[in-house]
């Protein structure tokens, strides 16, 4: 696991950990997740896997020629949802640093494809790639396209957990129903699972749904963060708060075999800190302080984070709690308040 990282904070012991959560997701990175049968469906996709993969190598292309242009102006032709917001804030910062986020990096292959059997629109493609060439761990992709006029975009990439076990999909015989965000029969609606599980990375084991959730890496980074960061502010009277709000109409699922729901989805997060004794709040890392882009500090600092979860929420009958498999979270704005 990569360790080492460099800041430009005064606050000591929170500038280390908030690089904590940009870090691999994957503790060990390089493992893959536990492989699943697949099952058999009389339902035939309308999108073959060659036509995926056609479509998925030219937004890839066009990425890797963006990127190494260091413009985001062709991410618009290719990418929507959570992840063109990422990306642009990579680059961004890429345009300073001389590099791009070695975590921005999507493998060509892939692993599996789940394509949906419906015919109308809009449609969403899931993609499970191979680990990265320096063994980060395995991405999952959602492509979506809105309307049969309209490209297939990115919308979404979260870098699966270390040793997860996804749920098994119908492909690539017969493809796989994609879900709503009302569907029933679950633990709970995708749309509330994704609401509750911001309550819980916003409040941790005080949140009144934790039970709900299984235990996972972006919850366990989070309550590190936070109470490291709290460690090193509370010497100077300082204080700092963190929201997390789910945003319903950046979600995309898929169903799953065994009568479950694969959700792919944003949460949106605040991080306000607020230096205590008179003292300056500055950026808690370089990419904060890239995307700040000033000297002029004030005793408060906002900043904004996106956050892509994978979520798997299983039947209510199962008597299982809703697991997190995946989670993608890069800071977007930075302003001084």
């Amino acid at each position: 696991m990569i360790k080492r990282w460099n800041t430009v904070t005064k606050m000591g012991v929170a500038a280390a950990a908030v690089l904590a959560l940009v870090l691999p997701l994957g503790a060990c990175e390089g493992q893959l997740p536990t492989a699943t049968e697949p099952s058999s469906s009389k339902a035939t996709p309308d999108l073959t896997e060659a036509q995926e993969k056609k479509t998925r190598t030219k937004i890839l292309k066009t990425l890797d020629k963006a990127d190494e242009a260091r413009s985001a102006d062709e991410y618009k032709t290719v990418m929507g949802g959570p992840q063109l917001e990422i990306r642009t804030s990579q680059v961004t910062i890429a345009q300073k640093s001389g590099s791009m986020n070695k975590y921005a990096t999507i493998p060509k292959d892939v692993a599996q494809v789940v394509i949906p059997t419906e015919d109308g629109w809009p449609r969403s493609v899931f993609t499970i790639t191979t680990t990265t060439e320096d063994q980060q761990s395995q991405r999952l992709l959602v492509l979506n396209q809105n309307s049969a006029r309209e490209n297939y975009k990115l919308v979404a990439m979260a870098r699966l957990f270390d040793g997860v076990s996804m749920p098994k999909f119908e492909v690539p015989t017969s493809g796989s129903q994609m879900g709503t965000a009302k569907d029933e029969g679950l633990v709970t609606t995708p749309s509330d699972a994704l609401t509750q599980y911001a309550d819980v990375l916003q409040n941790g084991s005080n949140s009144k749904y934790a039970s709900t959730f299984a235990d996972d890496m972006l919850r366990q980074r989070i309550a590190t963060l936070t109470n490291t960061v709290q460690e090193g502010i509370a010497r100077n009277n300082g204080t700092q708060e963190q929201t997390f709000t789910a945003v319903p109409d950046q979600m995309w699922i898929m169903r799953t075999a065994d009568g479950g729901d694969l959700v792919v989805g944003r949460i949106d997060s605040v991080w306000t800190r607020k230096a205590g004794d008179g003292r300056e709040s500055q950026p808690a890392s370089d990419d904060e302080k890239i995307l700040y882009n000033s000297e002029s500090y004030t005793s408060t600092m906002k900043v904004t984070y996106v956050n892509v979860v994978a979520l798997y929420i299983p039947q209510a009958a199962d008597g299982a709690q809703i697991t997190a498999v995946g989670a993608d979270r890069q800071p977007v704005k930075v302003e001084a308040l």
